[in-house]
């Protein structure tokens, strides 16, 4: 069905309903019309990295885990089965009369938001900081969700537009201040370039943008999304953010007031019920039935493309037995090996897997399962833990699991004076002659408005960027009882060791948050059965590197674009067990919209791995300040010991554009450099990687 079809149906059945019942339709849980054969429907679902929140599925790597594998294909496939395992639910919801909340197929997902600040607890939810990264991986996600069939597989959603990334205790009352060169270069890009690839539905956020409620902005959802970008789809409100238009950010003062601002600004569907006081809106004169009846046929034509209404819906042959089953458990464990990024390796790594010695695996994320989901996840069948992975992986070892001490809280009790268990990891790692130190985070720590206030972290903001304190005397504690120290690091964000561990670990693994897979990923890196392949999606600041002010969105200080100072692990940094060589790099095609550019990459090491080509402009303007460096293309490339292959990239020169004061996007006037290789072109990742980028001159 095409969208030209699917409005003209949805504006026929619309037609069909009175003002009343069209109002009742601008609700998330949108009530049946018994008297039309329309079902109830509730909107809201999740699939961020999962069909989250309603029985078994695949739980993926979250999504700046997916992130970190810099790989636009594996992530539309992922998308793929996440769109699959919800029709398979879908199917049998229907078929069973179950019209509850998570049982839809309109997915709020994905979180394009720019991961700005290394404290935001919603960070994970995100593809990382940089636009260019979170537009490519964003628009295969959407692809992957909503499929290229006659109907849409399922329904995806941008979100939080526009300008959304912290502080979380603040966000229903906030306003996020941001000029219009910051809107345009750096929180506008994703949303700009999803919108045009067709994603379905957009989300806008909690805070203010420079005075306005989100979901009740003329500028950014008439002037840009719907006028500017040609945005026809659906527009939602987050959950309750319309009521903190009147009670939090005081823009207005009644709820039908409220009400009528979002919907004049073509915001479709509440999820919340500020929508229930359309009828007082309508009743005063705040609103038209024409307004009504637009919002309601943007929604019944999504509903359309659907299928909801087809005799035999689309996808509903899909058997059950796909859920969560063995091949989508292998793409799993597949996504897991290729989101882990290894930080450091003292010619370490990896360990044989058949060695006949003792291994402690210490550390709260030792046994965690909360560290393999991260937030808004599924549930899936089985999960490998990382003391899993290593009994399963290293099977001649012996093995010994501890705790040490918990996330956070160093106490435990009172109970006897028992206060926590820090001599039992020392204990552990000193009997042994390797130890795995599992440290990081998990959902409770650093997530969505937690409430959860410490000397830590603010309603899932980190306070700092280094580990907990608790964690960081354990894992003191162990590197001074054991030389062989391997870390690994579960979390959604920017953690330093410190640098005591930093320089007695043999090596240092950031796993994310890796799915229900993720213990045996770990351990077959670990163990180099998996050749560790993950680039940072974010920079990992040194923990004394002075932060802005996290309320401030101006850019400048903020992200591997605009950082003042150096690194600890530059954004785009990752290690293998082998190494790769660029070499000549040059221009294959140009014009106005792309620039095609071809590199040679070599693996000169002993061993297959996969290298992520990454391409960064650097280019300045006298008018405006620009980036030091900005992605503009990535690759994926899988070779064996001694291989070369000839890599071409597409460039779209969108990315290659200064951005004015006012927001224009204009070719630079100074000199644009192009740099390929593995890496980012910065001083620390010279150092670290060992050579420099391929170098072109535009």
């Amino acid at each position: 069905m095409t969208k030209n079809e699917a409005k003209i149906k949805a504006k026929e059945l619309v037609s069909k309903m009175t003002v009343e019942e069209k109002m009742t339709q601008l609700l998330y849980t949108s009530p049946a019309i018994e008297r039309l054969g329309i079902k109830a429907y509730n909107w809201w679902n999740e699939g961020a990295h999962g069909v989250a929140r309603a029985g078994t599925a695949t739980v993926f790597p979250h999504t700046i885990a997916m992130a970190a594998t810099f790989d636009s294909e594996l992530i539309n496939i992922i998308a793929d089965v996440i769109s699959t395992e919800g029709r398979i639910k879908y199917n049998k919801h229907v078929e069973y009369g179950d019209h509850d909340i998570f049982k839809g197929i309109t997915y709020w997902a994905p979180n394009i938001n720019i991961f700005r600040d290394p404290r935001w607890g919603r960070g994970q939810e995100t593809f990382g900081e940089d636009p260019y990264l979170t537009a490519t991986l964003g628009t295969a996600f959407i692809k992957g969700i909503q499929g290229d069939g006659e109907f849409l597989k399922g329904a995806a959603c941008s979100k939080h537009f526009a300008v959304h990334s912290g502080p979380e205790k603040d966000r229903h009352g906030f306003d996020a201040v941001a000029t219009p060169h910051d809107l345009y270069e750096t929180y506008l890009p994703a949303f700009e370039k999803t919108v045009k690839a067709g994603v379905a539905g957009v989300m806008g956020a909690y805070n203010r943008t420079n005075g306005k409620p989100c979901c009740a902005h003329d500028y950014l959802m008439g002037e840009v999304l719907r006028k500017s970008w040609g945005f026809d789809g659906y527009f939602v409100s987050d959950c309750g953010a319309l009521q903190d238009i009147y009670e939090f950010h005081k823009f207005v003062e009644t709820r039908a007031e409220a009400a009528a601002a979002a919907l004049t600004n073509s915001c479709d569907l509440n999820c919340g019920q500020t929508y229930d006081a359309l009828v007082d809106a309508y009743e005063e004169d705040l609103i038209t039935e024409e307004q009504i009846t637009e919002a309601a046929e943007r929604l019944y034509m999504i509903r359309f493309l659907l299928g909801e209404f087809e005799e035999v819906r689309p996808y509903s042959d899909i058997p059950y037995s796909k859920l969560d089953c063995k091949e989508h458990r292998e793409l799993n464990l597949r996504a897991a090996e290729n989101c882990v990024t290894l930080l450091k390796n003292d010619n370490y790594l990896p360990l044989n897997k058949n060695i006949n010695k003792k291994i402690a695996v210490i550390g709260p994320n030792a046994l965690s399962v909360t560290a393999l989901e991260g937030n808004y996840n599924a549930y899936a069948s089985e999960y490998i833990t990382v003391a899993d992975g290593v009994r399963r992986v290293f099977t001649e070892a012996d093995i010994s699991v501890e705790r040490g001490c918990n996330y956070c809280h160093e106490k435990i009790n009172e109970w006897s004076g028992f206060g926590n268990m820090l001599s039992d990891g020392a204990a552990a790692a000193a009997e042994a002659d390797i130890t795995i130190l599992a440290l990081g985070l998990d959902c409770s720590i650093e997530g969505e408005d937690t409430g959860f206030d410490n000397d830590y972290t603010a309603c899932g903001d980190k306070k700092n960027i280094y580990l907990p304190k608790t964690q960081q005397k354990l894992a003191e504690m162990v590197c001074d009882a054991c030389e062989n120290v391997i870390v690994v690091i579960l979390c959604g964000s920017s953690v330093d060791l410190g640098e005591k561990v930093r320089n007695h670990a043999k090596a240092i693994i950031h796993a994310w948050y890796p799915g229900s897979q993720g213990g045996l990923a770990i351990a077959k890196t670990i163990s180099g059965e998996n050749n560790p392949c993950g680039k940072l999606p974010v920079t990992i600041y040194n923990g004394e590197h002075p932060l802005p002010d996290f309320t401030d969105y101006n850019m400048q200080g903020k992200t591997y674009r605009f950082i003042e100072g150096d690194a600890l692990y530059p954004f785009g940094y990752g290690l293998s067990y082998t190494k790769f060589r660029y070499s000549d790099a040059k221009i294959l095609e140009k014009n106005d919209d792309t620039i095609k550019v071809s590199v040679n990459v070599k693996n000169i090491g002993d061993r297959a791995g996969i290298e992520k080509t990454q391409i960064y402009a650097q280019y300045s303007d006298s008018r405006t300040y620009t980036p030091h460096f900005q992605l503009c293309g990535i690759k994926s490339t899988n070779l064996r010991a001694g291989e070369t292959k000839n890599v071409t990239i597409d460039i779209d020169t969108y990315w290659l554009k200064a951005v004015l004061e006012d927001g224009q996007r204009v070719t630079p006037d100074g000199k644009i450099t192009l740099y390929i290789g593995g890496h980012q072109p910065d001083k620390v990742s010279n150092e670290l990687l060992g050579y420099e980028c391929e170098k072109i001159e535009l």
